[in-house]
């Protein structure tokens, strides 16, 4: 039979602070360092090799396996089979994987000078006081 804590040990919880939990408000700040704004048009990362097998391999085993709810065993069995393969049966997804790497590194070209683009033409509709303002506050600083 379980009796009540002996107040030695509560206190001895008590003068440790780093044995408790962290409330809301401390997991809240710590957040802060991260970036405030996402750029919502940046192009989505293509998948690698597995991840392109895994989009046919789901189709294959839901086909097979129709009452099969479960996403951890289909994640499981396609592990399996991956690791089973060989480098010859993995080629065409590498091949697939590498095509899609290649179009998104064109996609984050595109992307990253239509962001330049936008920047250069914000900062040429500045006034040209506010250029020369700069220029002087430049050259007094150094």
């Amino acid at each position: 039979m379980r009796g009540p804590k002996s107040t030695a040990t509560i206190a001895q919880k008590k003068l440790h602070p780093e044995t408790t939990k962290k409330t809301k408000a401390d997991k809240s700040t710590s957040k802060k360092g991260k970036s405030e704004k996402k750029n919502s048009g940046v192009p989505k990362r293509p998948p690698t090799a597995f991840f392109v097998f895994m989009e046919e391999f789901r189709k294959d085993f839901k086909e097979n396996f129709p009452d099969n709810k479960s996403v951890s065993v289909v994640a499981k069995e396609g592990g399996v089979k991956w690791k089973a393969m060989s480098e010859s049966e993995r080629a065409p997804y590498v091949a697939k994987a590498a095509t899609k790497k290649a179009e998104y590194g064109i996609a984050m070209k595109q992307h990253n000078d239509d962001l330049n683009s936008k920047e250069k033409s914000s900062s040429a509709s500045k006034s040209s006081v506010d250029t020369n303002d700069d220029a002087e506050q430049e050259a007094s600083s150094t």
